[in-house]
């Protein structure tokens, strides 16, 4: 218990005095898994709306591989990206290896499916004829797309607060393609693990709390945002 307490303490000294370490580990994790989730964002709410608005053959397969995807492992999204930007390896040209993009790319993957998953979902879920509504009042197919996703709106937003949630408090990928690297590639996650198994443990448990505390007020936000836009 006195190692909690001590941990706590040592967060709010880290945080009230801006410890320049800690502030550039945590604007680092911002802006990674920040990132990763706007790409996820594109990638996820186009693809999963272009499933769930289409008739093809094999769709049940897609859907399944994109729910399989929602529960992807972390460290088997490292190894193969690890893999395609080894020296090398088929992006080896890129030179992003043990780099805050490389640890963008890996998170993307990560929460990609996530995003898609719900994705497909939300736009599911809506009226079937509420399509065939918009088409019928003049809308254009482009039109149409993005008022089905205005109105599954909400269902998205927590797309959105799941992937950042996925990838903010991810370890594994982040230390196999970013290394840790002090000052350059170390975010919360990796060097919560670094000061624990250093035995700095309330290092370590300053470092989770700052996380903890990051990833609520920006659920906060998130949350507010869906909350006001909830129908009444």
């Amino acid at each position: 218990m006195d190692l909690i307490l001590e941990g706590i303490k040592k967060a709010f000294y880290l945080l009230f005095t801006l410890d320049p370490e800690v502030m550039g580990i945590t604007l680092l994790s911002l802006q990674v898994s920040g990132t990763a989730t706007l790409i996820s964002l594109l990638i996820g709410i186009s693809i999963g709306t272009i499933v769930a608005l289409s008739e093809f053959s094999g769709r049940r397969i897609v859907v399944s591989v994109i729910n399989t995807g929602m529960g992807l492992p972390p460290v088997v999204v490292g190894l193969f990206v690890t893999i395609f930007l080894w020296r090398s390896g088929p992006l080896g040209f890129l030179g992003v290896l043990y780099t805050p993009t490389a640890m963008i790319i890996a998170q993307a993957i990560i929460a990609s499916p996530i995003v898609m998953g719900i994705s497909l979902a939300a736009v599911q879920a809506l009226p079937k004829n509420l399509r065939l509504q918009i088409l019928a009042l003049g809308a254009t197919r482009f039109q149409m797309v993005w008022i089905l996703i205005k109105e599954a709106k909400l269902p998205l937003l927590a797309g959105v607060m799941a992937g950042f949630g996925g990838v903010i408090s991810e370890v594994g990928a982040s230390i196999m393609v970013g290394g840790n690297i002090k000052g350059y590639s170390r975010v919360l996650t990796t060097a919560t693990v670094m000061e624990t198994s250093r035995g700095n443990f309330d290092i370590a448990i300053a470092l989770s709390i700052i996380l903890l505390l990051m990833a609520y007020f920006i659920n906060l936000v998130l949350t507010q945002i869906q909350q006001r836009e909830r129908p009444r």
